[in-house]
């Protein structure tokens, strides 16, 4: 089965000339071959989660991260979050810290589905990773598809939120023309780099500022 298939159908229309490209089809052969080894993560049936969840027309905010978590279970196929009942990872462990400290609410679901149903696309850069090996496929060819679905969702009318953390998700910056959409940037929630200025960059209410209808962080 390709993996266009596997896409929500208003994602498979849209990027339907991707996937007539080199670029989907060195893809394809990538992914095919780290599924049919062990511990490829997100498991296969979620890799495109963050788009059946968001389609294009419901998009309204943007949450670009780097790839997914590589500890066994915990990959989901929205950028950050974790199934219910795995233990929290650090980032995401940050990113409820800032909320808290941004809009008052205390979050204690790891599953980021209820987001994703409201329009935020929870949109890694790369989107599959071996496990216990950061980056292992940040050579897939993945990035070009992202950058090709960023730019689909920044020639939207409506205006969409674009939420970059850390230095992968801000080199998408380029792509987003900013007349009528509203970039956030900071550092990424990490540990390692939470405190070159992703605290008190207060990204929620920037964002549910800007929505006409605001996004239920909670």
């Amino acid at each position: 089965m390709k993996l266009e298939q596997l896409l929500e159908e208003s994602w498979r229309n849209e990027l339907k000339d991707f996937f007539k490209q080199n670029a989907w089809e060195w893809i394809n052969k990538k992914v095919e071959h780290a599924y049919a080894q062990p511990f490829c993560f997100p498991p296969k049936e979620q890799l495109f989660n963050a788009f059946s969840l968001t389609p294009i027309s419901s998009v309204k905010v943007v949450i670009i991260g780097q790839d997914p978590y590589h500890g066994e279970g915990e990959a989901n196929g929205l950028a950050f979050s974790v199934n219910s009942g795995i233990k929290i990872p650090p980032s995401l462990r940050n990113i409820f810290k800032e909320l808290k400290s941004d809009l008052g609410i205390e979050r204690t679901n790891t599953d980021l589905t209820d987001w994703a149903q409201q329009g935020v696309l929870l949109l890694n850069t790369t989107l599959t990773v071996t496990k216990d090996k950061p980056l292992s496929h940040a050579d897939f060819g993945w990035a070009k598809f992202t950058d090709y679905v960023i730019q689909k969702i920044a020639m939207k009318e409506t205006s969409v939120v674009f939420i970059l953390w850390g230095k992968h998700a801000q080199k998408k910056k380029l792509l987003i023309p900013q007349k009528h959409h509203l970039i956030i940037e900071s550092a990424h929630p990490s540990p390692l780099g939470a405190h070159r200025g992703f605290w008190s960059s207060k990204p929620f209410s920037k964002a549910n500022a800007f929505l006409e209808q605001p996004i239920q962080w909670g």
